[in-house]
């Protein structure tokens, strides 16, 4: 599988609850924190809710 590398550039600062909930359980607490992720199903949706604040790069 390719790996995934997820940043975030924009604070969750006036999302609603759902949106601040996917942030933090792809681990991403401050903005320029990055995580690297094996690609799935699973986690293109999750990418897919927050695309506005993420930036994903392929490894």
């Amino acid at each position: 599988m390719a790996q995934i590398k997820v940043t975030l550039v924009k604070s969750t600062n006036g999302e609603v609850k759902s949106v601040k909930a996917t942030v933090a359980a792809l681990g991403l607490k401050k903005i320029n924190s990055e995580k690297t992720f094996e690609d799935s199903p699973a986690l293109q949706g999750q990418l897919k809710k927050v695309a506005h604040l993420i930036k994903v790069e392929t490894v």
